[in-house]
């Protein structure tokens, strides 16, 4: 390999069997996944999400299923993001909302919020039974430049109470929102939108053009809430263009 070798040079791709759509149950879903073994994942890693590609634990993955072709890559160009009136509001209704960024490592504070999150929106699902481990392996990744976006209530000299948690990945071009858990009693506050809303602010606090949201899926109730963020980018397999659901 020469010395203007690209770190995609000699990329190997994998196709997964089938398994059922982690969207739509009774459907039949592949992805395609890069080689987890490729010790240059972490310089690969950029390209790939300009590819519509996201990532899973230390897997980057698409869907790449036959007869469906549902899951759109989505991404916020952050320059050009404006608030909607909504969105607006959940910024004021948060205003007292304090954010931090910190190293993406799990305390015993994040795991309690995970699984009350868990159990309240994906009981039996599969994902409720998740313990330490799968914490670990799901979202925080082995060789990922992963950082831990905290929202919490103010304190009182200390750290206030831990609200929400948005896991996620800073690359040389943007950040890509891998996941986020937040505190279910709470639906007033909407720290679902608060959590891309302050990622936003974070993209734009570092000149990062891009936040990835990872897919977008036409008439799924729980993606539906993506195309609220305009304007919106979508992959459609060779370049990314300008989104209108």
């Amino acid at each position: 390999m020469g010395n203007d070798s690209s770190p995609t040079d000699d990329l190997r791709l994998f196709q997964t069997g089938g398994h059922p759509c982690g969207y739509w149950p009774e459907r039949s879903a592949r992805d395609l996944v890069l080689d987890p073994r490729d010790p240059r994942l972490a310089a690969i890693y950029p390209q790939a999400l300009e590819w519509g590609f996201r990532r899973s634990g230390d897997l980057v993955y698409r869907p790449h299923c036959a007869h469906c072709r549902a899951c759109i890559a989505v991404r916020i160009p952050v320059a050009d993001f404006v608030a909607d009136r909504s969105q607006r509001r959940c910024l004021a209704r948060n205003a007292d909302i304090e954010s931090r960024i910190v190293p993406a490592r799990r305390t015993a504070e994040h795991f309690e919020l995970y699984q009350r999150y868990l159990g309240s929106r994906h009981r039996d699902g599969g994902m409720d039974g998740h313990g330490t481990a799968e914490f670990d392996q799901f979202l925080v990744g082995s060789w990922s430049d992963t950082r831990f976006l905290e929202m919490r209530e103010p304190g009182d000299g200390s750290p206030g109470r831990l609200l929400a948690v948005a896991v996620t990945d800073r690359a040389p071009h943007g950040l890509s929102a891998v996941y986020t858990f937040y505190e279910p009693d709470l639906p007033q506050r909407g720290l679902g939108t608060l959590a891309i809303l302050r990622q936003i602010e974070w993209a734009r606090r570092e000149g990062l053009a891009h936040l990835y949201l990872g897919y977008w899926i036409d008439g799924h109730a729980k993606m539906d809430y993506k195309r609220r963020f305009r304007p919106l980018e979508a992959f459609d397999g060779r370049r990314w263009r300008r989104f209108e659901p």
